[in-house]
Order: C-alpha cells, then structure tokens, then sequence
C-alpha cells in the first residue's frame, strides 16, 4: 500500500463496518464500485461484537439455564443443575468470532479493500487513513459515513471500576450476585433480565413509569410480571443521582417522589441510551457536514448529506438506533450511488426486543393511526388460544392487529409473547404489501404453530374469530 502524499483513487469508501457500513459495502460492490472500507475496530462493529449477537447469546444461555431449573411442568427433572460461566462466555465469543469471520469472508468474496484504522476528511472528495503503520490518503467519487454510536456516560456515573456500560456487562468474568441497572429501556431490560435468570439480584432504576417505554402497557406489563418472577425490583418515576464504589460494590443514590434511597450492588449498569459518532476526528466539521442538535447528520431520502456525494446511515442519522435500520439504509445510499431510485421508507421497521416474554412491534400502534387519522379497528388474540403456545409451556401474550375500518388495510401490529420476534416478520411484510386483514386471515397457516395466531388475530379483528368467544 502507498504510504507517501499521493493519493489512491477508489469509487466508494466507506466509514465504519458495522451492520449498516458493512451491507453498503457489499451492495455497492455488487453494483461495480470500486469499494474501500475503513474501521478503527473490527468487522461488523459493536453490534456483532459487543452488541445485538452477544447478548443474545447470553440472553439464550440464559433461557437454557432456566429450563433445566423449571422442567417439572414436562415432567422433567434435574438436580445440581450449574452454570459453567466461563463456558458461557466461551460460547458467546465462539458466536461472534464465528459472525466475524463470515463478515471477513464476504468481503474478500466482494472484493472489498478493508482498511485497520481511523478516516479523516480532507476535503469532500479525500481523506487521509491511519492506524499504527500507515497513513495512506484516498481519493473517491463518494463516500458513506456509517460510524455508529456509543453508550451515553452521565457525569454521576463515569464508566470505570463497578460502574458499567453495555460493552463491559458483556464481558464479567463472573455471574455477580447483585446488580443496579439505571434505565429500564430494550438494553437495560434485556441484559437486567439475562443476569436475574441466572440467579443475580437485579434493581431496576427507571425514570418513567413503566419499563420498555414506548411499548403498549399491556406488553411492558407482562414483561414486568416476568422480571418479577426471578426477582428484579423495579424502581419507576425515579431520579438517579449519585454513586459511589469501592473495589467490592458500589452504591447508588436516588429519589422517588421526593423520597432520598440508596441501594447497593456489585456493579451498576448504566443504559440511558447512545451518542451518535460524530464528533471526534473524523472531521466533519472541516468539511462542512451538517449536523442537528443532537449531532446527528441531516440526510435527505437517500442518506445523502448536504454534501452532494457524502452519505450517512444507521445510528448517526435521525430515527430509531436499529441495527437492521442500518442495513437497510445502506442498501438505498450504495444503490443510489450507482444511479438507483432507490429511497428509505420507514413505515415497516420493526422494533423488537428479546426480553422474557419477547415484545415486537411494527408499523402504526392504534393511538398513531388514530392520530393520522385512520377509522381504526383492532383486536388481541391471545397466545393461550393458540396448541402450539401451550405445547411449549408459554401462554402468556398476545398478537394485537390495528386495521384502517374503511378499507381493511393492516396499519400495524404488536406482538408480545414467545418468538414475536420471529412473528412480526410476517406482518411487517402484510404492511409492505398493502394486505388486508382477509389475506391473512385466508392465508393457510400450518398447525400447529404460532403463525397461526397471526391468522386468527386476522379473524378476531374482521370479527369472526374461531378459537376464542367474539
């Protein structure tokens, strides 16, 4: 590789190879861009390596864990049962190497040029590379920054020692007794959840007045339910205020209704959400990118920047921190680098969240039609209802559908219950499709499985439902 001022020329580079920088990447060389992509961390970025896949892979341990506890409903027991915690963590890093290594892999089948190391902008058109050996400077037509984000730090609880982010609550080299979580939000809730399963006290501190806000009460409320089976003390309407730590715990301090508390834990995990990368020395600012006031990248409906041939995707841009987002907005910036229509449209994202039970959302809840101005009509079919759920031991939840009444069309849906993570995926593409409730509900579904419930939500909604009374 040059190392000296002149510059090497490419097509496309690409900033960040994460789950939206990495998919723009690909697409773009399918397209027949010459494509460099530049990460000063590994392939696939914080949600393959200290994110989405790791958790779930501890989140599924944990559920494994669990079963062999409470198997008596199936007439199976066992005795002594113990979790091996360093084969735990063995087996979520032998996941993610095993990620990692396909996103190598497509690369070199892609023909992509990867790059070890951090961008600087030069000019609009040229930025300079560099890591510990090299620091070599290309030239391109155009470039997509996809940077990511960061845990947010508060100024009262510094990352360091007892007091954790996301990252480090990934990595403990035990399964602590006691655990603080301040922020019941999809991060807090699911990793709080992970460790209450495998025997950790869990306090969680949450601002507003219920856990997962921004889900239905009826979802949060059954999520709720759960946590409170294996312990976890839910603290809502709180202010977290202080802490303090030694080498053994740490204590926080905080407020309910004017109430002063404290409590204390082994570690405290903070999750209040995440900061867009878009300070730092990537530049931006020399070249004149804008920016909100949040820092994140104004684009229009492409992912272009007010930079004519400058794009930005995933969680440096507004909208939802969604690694599947990301992708998504990759594919339409390197397709529209190549001339591509192409152009984002939100309305079938889903939100999901792998709590115990799972809760899933997509498109428009009955209050957003509602507010847009649809004659709505909706309904729940509860899991309980359904062979398959019971079979498997998990009745609790339900599949709600919100249709506009004029003409049938699906609005949205929401799901909560086991595998509405798997489940929304069909209704997401009934949105897509401009369905209506008679197309699913005349769609065949096999028995027994739980899509079936999407059907019969279908039916329960058109108002002629088979497996519960009208």
């Amino acid at each position: 590789m040059v190392v000296g001022d002149a510059s090497i020329e490419i097509d496309t580079l690409v900033i960040g190879a994460g789950p939206g920088g990495y998919v723009a990447a690909i697409r773009a060389a399918q397209l027949g861009q010459k494509v460099l992509i530049v990460d000063k961390s590994e392939l696939g970025g914080v949600c393959l390596n200290r994110g989405c896949i790791p958790s779930k892979a501890l989140i599924s341990a944990a559920h494994q864990y669990e079963a062999a506890q409470h198997g008596e409903v199936f007439g199976v027991t066992a005795e002594n049962v113990k979790v091996d915690w360093a084969k735990t963590q063995e087996f979520k890093n032998g996941v993610v190497k095993r990620m990692t290594t396909g996103v190598t892999s497509l690369m070199k089948g892609n023909k992509i040029e990867v790059f070890s190391g951090e961008a600087m902008f030069i000019s609009a058109n040229e930025a300079r590379l560099f890591n510990e050996h090299e620091s070599p400077r290309y030239k391109f037509n155009n470039c997509i920054i996809a940077t990511g984000s960061r845990p947010i730090e508060l100024k009262p609880f510094p990352f360091g020692g007892r007091i954790l982010s996301s990252t480090e609550a990934l990595e403990l080299p035990e399964i602590p007794k006691s655990m603080i979580v301040i922020g019941g939000g999809y991060i807090g809730a699911e990793l709080g959840q992970m460790y209450s399963k495998f025997g950790t006290k869990v306090t969680i501190i949450e601002g507003l007045d219920t856990v997962l806000p921004g889900f239905d009460k009826d979802m949060t409320r059954l999520v709720a339910k759960n946590m409170a089976k294996t312990g976890i003390e839910i603290v809502t309407n709180a202010k977290a205020e202080s802490a303090v730590q030694n080498d053994k715990e740490v204590t926080v301090k905080y407020s309910v209704g004017g109430e002063s508390k404290e409590v204390t834990a082994d570690y405290l995990l903070v999750t209040v959400g995440r900061r867009p990368n878009t300070d730092g020395e990537l530049g931006l600012d020399l070249i004149g990118i804008e920016l909100d006031e949040r820092g994140l990248i104004k684009v229009d409906h492409q992912g272009r920047t007010n930079i004519p041939n400058i794009y930005a995707i995933g969680d440096i841009v507004p909208g939802l921190a969604l690694a599947h987002k990301a992708s998504y907005e990759g594919k339409v910036a390197a397709e529209a680098i190549s001339g591509h229509k192409s152009v984002v449209d939100y309305k079938v994202i889903p939100a999901v969240v792998f709590t115990d039970p799972e809760c899933s959302s997509v498109g428009l809840t009955e209050k957003e039609a509602k507010d847009k101005g649809y004659t709505v009509k909706s309904g729940k079919f509860p899991f309980a209802g359904n062979g398959r759920a019971v079979s498997l031991n998990s009745p609790e939840g339900f599949i709600k559908i919100v249709a506009n009444s004029e003409n049938n069309l699906v609005l949205g849906a929401q799901i909560v219950g086991i595998e509405a993570s798997n489940l929304i995926a069909e209704l997401g593409l009934a949105i897509e499709m401009g369905a209506t409730l008679e197309d699913i509900a005349l769609t065949i579904h096999a028995h027994p499985t739980l899509g079936e419930i999407v059907m019969e939500a279908a039916e329960l909604v058109e108002g002629h439902p088979i497996h519960v009374v009208k």
